[in-house]
């Protein structure tokens, strides 16, 4: 799944936030792209600046472009957005105007998760192993928080707790005001267990996937665990799990979905083998849970019987994380990079538009 670019093109997976009848997201062409939701118009697109790539992927990205693997965000007039480069980039949301830039000089290392903004700020975590906060109008940095290794993590907050997981095999929980750890410990997983899984809060339960091929949940007060998969995946765990009605529907590159009790981690139904990698987070719709696999395509995952159905065969790669609105799911395709807008009912494609440049 984290191959190697060709030279003569940017990669990137970015996913999409909507806001205002607008959908922001990252092109494979390193540009942050502002669409209409209701037929795929564009308002504008702006090219990230670029000043340094690196190469935590095990190759480098053209120097002309920035490759946007993590989702934006938006608060206010303002959409953000991380990039490959190292820097956080602030624009303004109707016009695309160029707000702000962090750091001001220079570069941080690689930035690979998506963004959140809460509390009037922006977190992020980072390949040089921190999680930072900064002011979301201005960028200024107001705290950062060390881990043991690389962050490729999505954090998730709940109330005043920031939940992001590291390639040191942790799970922190930090104060999202001060900066500072809140459990006694950090969570730690089993010797192979990065965590790059975006995690989800249940009824005060932190839950989420691993390298090791395990699921968890754990305390979300103290941080001890509560549980840990009876059943080992036969691959690791990238994509954000679904929660609906007491029951965790965490979606596998093994290309299983994993039907777990919330409560307990036992298996509450059999998988569902869908037959290529899921990198792709799913998106809940209704009482449906929309899930697209890597050789593209997309099903929907009835909750009430646990039964999958086809809704599109894209024949394009899938790695970007969905997102959806009013009973439409968002797809972003790799190959010939589009955006498909399709009914989560019944797959009809509404609209689509392609992101790269003639």
């Amino acid at each position: 799944m984290v191959g190697c670019a060709p030279t003569t093109q940017p990669r990137g997976w970015s996913g999409g936030v909507l806001a205002d009848g607008k959908l922001f997201l990252g092109s494979m062409e390193g540009k942050l792209v502002a669409l209409n939701a209701s037929g795929g118009a564009q308002f504008w697109s702006t090219t990230l600046e670029t000043t340094k790539q690196g190469s935590s992927f095990g190759c480098a990205a053209p120097p002309s472009s920035v490759a946007i693997y993590g989702t934006p965000a938006v608060f206010e007039d303002l959409v953000y957005v991380g990039g490959y480069n190292g820097r956080i980039s602030a624009f303004n949301a109707d016009s695309g105007a160029l707000r702000w830039v962090y750091p001001r000089e220079g570069n941080l290392e690689p930035i690979v998760g998506g963004l959140i903004v809460a509390l009037g700020r922006v977190y992020f975590g980072c390949s040089d192993g921190k999680v930072y906060a900064l002011d979301a109008p201005t960028g200024d940095k107001i705290w950062d928080f060390p881990t043991g290794n690389k962050v490729w993590a999505t954090p998730t907050i709940d109330g005043n707790t920031l939940f992001i997981g590291s390639f040191d095999k942790k799970l922190y929980a930090i104060d999202a005001t001060t900066g500072k750890g809140k459990w006694e410990n950090p969570f730690e997983t089993q010797e192979q267990g990065a965590i790059v899984s975006t995690p989800l809060v249940y009824n005060n339960a932190v839950y989420f996937g691993s390298f090791d091929r395990y699921f968890y949940a754990v305390d979300a007060t103290d941080g001890h665990l509560r549980w840990r998969s009876e059943v080992e995946a036969g691959r690791l765990f990238w994509a954000k799990p679904i929660i609906y009605n007491g029951t965790v529907y965490a979606p596998c590159l093994d290309g299983k979905v994993y039907i777990l009790s919330a409560e307990t981690g036992h298996e509450v139904a059999d998988a569902i083998d869908l037959g290529s990698p899921i990198s792709s987070s799913p998106v809940l719709i209704d009482d449906a849970v929309i899930v697209a696999t890597e050789a593209g395509k997309v099903y929907s995952l009835d909750t009430k019987t646990n039964e999958s159905k086809l809704l599109a065969e894209l024949k394009q790669k899938i790695l970007a994380p969905l997102f959806a609105s009013d009973g439409t799911v968002y797809v972003h395709t790799q190959e010939h990079e589009t955006l498909y807008a399709l009914d989560a009912q019944t797959g009809a494609q509404q609209w689509s538009v392609g992101l790269t440049s003639k």
